[in-house]
């Protein structure tokens, strides 16, 4: 296990255990998913690691919440928004859980790059519930003027703005969008100003986290994409620096409806780091199949499976990158 870390700062909920506690239950879910790799069987995948998440919560001390998780339009039987988890219910730490137990289903049924298992926990209160809709996101990562990228603004100003701040050209510049028709025009106009664009075909909040890793040489994430998965990339970024915007979309009635539900008032509103993860939380992430964060899962010749996890903390700035072997136990 490998570790990079700023100055330590205790919180009342969220324990130092519990940190090391959700990358347990990244690896659980990552393993569910990675029998299912390259089978072609989304649905398949995806309930292993829903299955494999869920029993892995409930063994810990606490009175966890799902806020944002599978299944709201479906009505998933387990993992669903509000559902209840953890050993210790009205007697445990009172804890909200953001999760996605398989970020891209399609790449892990296709055996393409970078899916994950990922979640982010903070205390009671810190996760915004958002609902399953879309989210217009640009993100950014450390050391840059805070106010710098703005939805308002245009993606030639935005891109304008980053680069004065770094000292290059715009088209030094290098976007990660996801490949979607609806990015059309992102792409168009990143390439009239001779930007580099990294597509991906799925797993944005992988997408997003890249931007506060120099070695990826991505500058921006821009584009459109799940509103849950904002959250999660968003809880990250305040564990690691960098910046943020998200706003929701919306694209009928149905959907204001339900961001209503979960007491979502302005539909317009611009949402930044903080108000999508505030106060202290924990970001946790297992690669199912290799990608340009992490390493996927691995079956070796011995039945030892190998994984490799990042897990980071808000108070604290940790970030944590761990190796995991897993033996099969026997009776």
């Amino acid at each position: 296990m490998t570790e990079t870390t700023a100055q330590p700062a205790a919180s009342k909920v969220l324990d130092r255990v519990l940190v090391l506690e959700m990358v347990r239950v990244t690896e659980a879910a990552a393993i569910g998913a990675s029998r299912l790799i390259g089978r072609g069987d989304e649905k398949a995948a995806d309930a292993a690691a829903v299955e494999a998440m869920r029993a892995a919560l409930n063994d810990l001390y606490m009175d966890g919440t799902v806020v944002i998780g599978e299944g709201e339009r479906d009505e998933a039987p387990m993992l669903f928004i509000g559902e209840k988890v953890g050993l210790a219910p009205g007697k445990g730490p009172k804890i909200d859980i953001a999760l996605d137990p398989l970020e891209g289903t399609t790449i892990t049924a296709k055996a393409g790059p970078n899916a994950l298992a990922v979640l982010a926990v903070a205390e009671e209160g810190g996760l915004l519930n958002a609902p399953d809709v879309y989210m217009d996101k640009i993100a950014v990562g450390p050391g840059y003027p805070e106010g710098i990228i703005d939805l308002d603004k245009s993606v030639t100003d935005n891109v304008k703005a980053v680069a004065a701040a770094k000292g290059v050209e715009p088209g030094e510049i290098i976007v990660c969008v996801l490949d979607r028709a609806r990015h059309n025009d992102i792409i168009d106009e990143l390439r009239a100003l001779g930007c580099g664009i990294t597509l991906i075909p799925d797993g944005d909040v992988a997408g997003v986290i890249a931007v506060t890793d120099d070695e990826t040489g991505i500058d921006m994430y821009m584009g459109q994409g799940g509103a849950p998965e904002g959250v999660l990339a968003a809880a990250a970024l305040r564990c690691v620096g960098g910046q943020f915007k998200g706003r929701l979309v919306f694209r009928n009635d149905d959907e204001r409806a339900r961001a209503k539900k979960w007491g979502i008032t302005d539909l317009n509103k611009q949402y930044d780091l903080n108000e999508l993860a505030k106060g202290d939380c924990i970001f946790a992430a297992t690669g199912v199949t290799d990608g340009s964060l992490l390493s996927g899962v691995k079956t070796h010749k011995n039945g030892v499976m190998t994984t490799e996890s990042v897990v980071m903390r808000a108070s604290s700035g940790t970030v944590r990158w761990v190796k995991g072997e897993h033996r099969r136990t026997h009776a």
